[in-house]
């Protein structure tokens, strides 16, 4: 898996960027990559998580800020 191939992260919606990470997390598992191979996918795994964690901050924020102040 070439990251160069792959979408840009800030242009993937929350939902394909979690599909992509489970993806990466189950080539992974499977094992049988060369090590620059799992290298690769771990380094996309990990952006990938961070923009699952952006995405997921940020509607924390808008909730946030929806809610009423008590």
């Amino acid at each position: 898996m070439s990251t160069e191939a792959s979408p840009d992260l800030s242009a993937l919606s929350y939902e394909q960027a979690r599909e992509e990470l489970v993806a990466v997390v189950s080539k992974l598992e499977a094992g049988g990559a060369s090590l620059e191979e799992s290298l690769a996918l771990w380094e996309r795994g990990e952006a990938l998580a961070k923009r699952c964690e952006e995405w997921l901050e940020g509607a924390r924020r808008r909730l946030a800020e929806a809610r009423p102040e008590e």
